[in-house]
């Protein structure tokens, strides 16, 4: 098995900024000329996810709508007692949704379905920078 590394950054608006980066993605995979393995695509912080979601507008509503009733934004976290950052909300989301996800490569195609998008989504309460890791394993 061989691996290899691609990566890129996205900037971010923060407050649940949801970004579709399946095509940057594709680039650093598809850049290979790989048939067959297992792509991973990390978001670097603990702020962050990154996940798959139909990238349409009333899904691009309804998941940070969701979110708020899991993890509220203004209300009393622990963490915001220690950093003062208020971003304790961001923080949890980011643990529940998780930092990465895996898609199988098959004849030379990511496996996504028909309406599925890889998307990064910061929850921090400020714009960022994310620096987005790709490993493709063979």
């Amino acid at each position: 098995m061989s691996i290899r590394n691609g990566k890129f950054q996205i900037n971010t608006r923060g407050f649940t900024d949801i970004i579709d980066i399946t095509e940057k993605v594709k680039n650093e995979v598809y850049k290979h000329n790989l048939k067959e393995g297992l792509v991973h695509i990390y978001v670097a912080g603990s702020t962050a996810s990154v996940t798959t979601i139909e990238y349409e507008p009333g899904l691009l509503k309804d998941f940070p709508a969701a979110l708020d009733k899991i993890a509220p934004a203004g209300e009393f976290y622990h963490h915001d007692d220690t950093w003062h950052d208020g971003n304790g909300h961001a923080h949890i989301r980011a643990a529940i949704i998780g930092n990465a996800c895996s898609i199988p490569l098959v004849d030379g195609a990511l496996q996504l379905g028909t309406w599925q998008q890889i998307v990064l989504v910061d929850f921090d309460n400020k714009p960022r920078v994310r620096n987005i890791t790709i490993q493709v394993m063979d």
